[in-house]
């Protein structure tokens, strides 16, 4: 039987949402039978591949790197899932877009004023993006998981519902926090 091809992406975010899914606990061994991993943050696998069946996305997307690697995991994947909070609304993770030029003034906040001394900012780190965004204000998202972190549960599922090739229904079963 042919495997169901998974990966799953970190942007901005805790790791909270990579937590819940390691959380299924035994049901990963069900859940081993039907997918192969191709690419993930718990993987050292450093170019995403092509033909992915389907993508777990944590985090929202607060750089340029992050926002290429989005952008090609879309066009490689046929069904793209945005997982938890900051990937659906930016969550705490765009907390900064209230300040003005957000992307120069978290990283003086950071780097120069919270400084003991020497304070500078780093130029070897990816620019960051002038706003926060969620992940659907960048690419076409098919399935959105909210929590914070999402439940395990839930993402057992939507996972489970998915590979039967059925459309998980969420009504009653995802909350935003």
């Amino acid at each position: 039987m042919k495997k169901t091809k998974v990966s799953t992406i970190w942007l901005s975010g805790c790791s909270g949402c990579h937590m819940s899914f390691l959380d299924q606990d035994e049901l990963l061994l069900e859940l081993a039978k039907k997918i192969q991993m191709v690419y993930s943050p718990l993987m050292d696998i450093k170019t995403f591949p092509e033909n992915v069946d389907l993508t777990l996305i944590e985090g929202a997307v607060a750089n340029e790197e992050q926002q290429n690697l989005l952008k090609e995991a879309r066009k490689k994947t046929k069904i793209l899932i945005s997982l938890g909070d900051c990937a659906v609304t930016g969550n705490v993770t765009a907390l900064r877009n209230a300040w003005s030029d957000s992307d120069q003034a978290v990283l003086k906040k950071a780097y120069m004023e919270k400084s003991n001394k020497n304070g500078q900012i780093p130029t070897d780190v990816p620019k960051l993006l002038k706003k926060v965004r969620p992940i659907h204000e960048v690419v076409n998202v098919d399935y959105f998981i909210p929590g914070c972190p999402p439940p395990a549960g839930v993402i057992n599922y939507v996972l489970t519902e998915l590979l039967a090739g059925k459309t998980p229904n969420m009504e009653g079963r995802s909350k935003y926090g």
